[in-house]
């Protein structure tokens, strides 16, 4: 099923689980009668397009919001791939009342800072670049990066927002959206309205240079360094081949070290416009309180025009494709097939098989591969792989056991793909789905900003939040017969992506025999 980015739910005595009991029961009465809910809820769009759901639960002094931005690394063209998830470093940096010493003076040392970097690059990809006046050129560029950073004031943003009681500052960018999140106590709601309108309206993008480095450091962990991150990104490359999806959301390693703070400023200038952007408010608040005040700071932004939407379409699969990595690892299997988008009307029988197949100790990959043939020592999913905006990748992988090949993880699995395609699943697994997707679509809601991240994201992708208490609704609505006919149309060979980790010596070493033993392709 679908579930928000990040989710975060704490019971801390006696007390507050009765009280998370009781959210519970109100929760499933809001699914049951909307109009109820609604009753708390106001929706109100600024002139310059900018949304705000505003959700009054007077339980604690407290508020929770979330800002979502309908842009990810889809919306990146080719040699600047990453730019989003570095904007989203840059909304951190402050603005020109925030994070700086002096900023009319900053101001022209990061003017002098661009057009130095700018000369650098120009002369590094010159095809008869100079060495010598590549060198010097670099040290100006460096010297100017000394001089603008004098300027600075490190982290005062996030220090505003934790001496004011602020916590859980984060953020978080995906291939479909950039997400900015805080909680603050229920007097500081004005403090809020200007410290989000402010990042938004003028952001200063200093210290771009040394958080390219701290990005590029970002991708050496996260991807380069862990076997099961190199492997990601060549499947993804390799599953979507014209879909922007196809390159990474952190970006090639090669754009990160290239692009520039002039790329940035384009790409959050036409990108960051308000009718772009959803705010959804949670918590101990009154929308007629709140109104004025997201009028007087919110409505200071430029409604700007708005972006253009992605044209390329991902050509209808005609071929199985696969993809081998040899890696002095772990061995790993991947098996994934294309899927619609999470707007389709088949959406929740999606979420039945994959609950049927991937949800805990009950489920059929579980009992099958890890517990009753102990081919595997974990399995799991990704439903939507990189995003869910576009047709994506539900994405099945396997962690085999010792001596065991990958070839016979990828035979287990397909025989329980090929059961769903030709036997009904049983009563007890189409109930079992049924109440984990609503109990664990309400457990998210328990909370304000699980509740904010919710509605913003349904709002976004369906255009209505109430979207998100209708399709609890839809999974009543799901059929042996719809699983059966879905799972026909889905685990087809030319609809499928391979991925694994064949495991091979570091150089030097001579093959251990167990993982030398019939590691299998598809």
């Amino acid at each position: 099923m679908r579930i928000g980015c990040l989710v975060w739910c704490r019971v801390q005595c006696l007390a507050l689980s009765i009280m998370a009991a009781w959210f519970v029961c109100a929760n499933v009465a809001f699914a049951q009668d909307l109009g109820s809910f609604e009753k708390h809820v106001t929706q109100h769009t600024l002139k310059n397009g900018w949304t705000f759901i505003l959700v009054e639960r007077p339980v604690a002094p407290v508020f929770s919001f979330i800002t979502r931005v309908n842009v990810g690394s889809a919306q990146e063209g080719a040699g600047v791939t990453g730019l989003a998830h570095m904007f989203e470093h840059m909304a951190f940096k402050g603005t020109p009342r925030i994070g700086t010493t002096d900023y009319p003076a900053e101001q022209k040392a990061l003017v002098a800072l661009e057009d130095a970097y700018q000369a650098y690059q120009r002369e590094k990809f010159s095809p008869k670049a100079d060495p010598e006046t590549v060198q010097s050129l670099f040290e100006v560029f460096k010297q100017r990066q000394e001089e603008a950073s004098r300027f600075v004031v490190k982290n005062e943003f996030g220090d505003i927002i934790e001496r004011e009681g602020g916590v859980a500052l984060n953020a978080f960018t995906g291939a479909d959206v950039t997400g900015y999140f805080y909680s603050l106590p229920a007097n500081k709601i004005e403090l809020f309205a200007y410290l989000e309108s402010e990042r938004f309206l003028e952001p200063v993008f200093r210290e771009f240079y040394e958080e390219r480095d701290v990005v590029m450091e970002e991708r050496r962990l996260r991807t380069e360094g862990q076997p099961f991150g190199r492997l990601l990104e060549q499947f993804v490359s390799t599953a979507f081949m014209a879909h922007p999806y196809h390159h990474p959301v952190i970006g090639f390693a090669s754009d990160i070290q290239s692009y520039t703070m002039t790329d940035a400023k384009q790409f959050y200038e036409e990108q960051y416009v308000p009718s772009n952007m959803v705010t959804a408010i949670v918590g101990d608040i009154q929308a007629e309180a709140v109104i004025p005040l997201l009028e007087k700071y919110f409505g200071r932004i430029p409604a700007g025009s708005p972006p253009l939407p992605i044209r390329t379409v991902e050509p209808t699969p005609i071929a199985e494709k696969i993809v081998v990595l040899q890696d002095p690892s772990q061995p790993l299997y991947l098996e994934g097939y294309h899927k619609p988008a999470a707007t389709d009307v088949d959406q929740p029988v999606y979420d039945a098989i994959d609950d049927i197949l991937t949800n805990g100790r009950t489920s059929r990959l579980f009992r099958s591969l890890v517990r009753d043939k102990q081919i595997a020592v974990s399995v799991g999913a990704y439903a939507a792989y990189p995003g869910d905006k576009y047709p994506h990748v539900w994405l099945a992988y396997g962690v085999p056991g010792r001596g065991v090949s990958n070839l016979a993880v990828q035979q287990a699995l397909r025989e329980e793909f090929e059961k769903l395609k030709t036997q009904d699943v049983s009563d007890e697994e189409l109930a079992r789905f049924r109440t984990r997707a609503k109990a664990g679509l309400l457990r998210a809601l328990n909370n304000n900003l699980g509740l904010a991240m919710h509605m913003t994201d349904y709002q976004m992708l369906f255009g209505d939040w109430r979207e998100l208490f209708r399709y609890i609704k839809r999974f009543d609505l799901v059929t042996k017969e719809d699983i059966r006919r879905v799972a026909q149309e889905m685990f087809q060979p030319t609809n499928r992506i391979v991925g694994m980790i064949e495991t091979v010596p570091p150089p030097g070493m001579a093959v251990p025999a167990s993982a030398a033993a019939g590691e299998g392709q598809s």
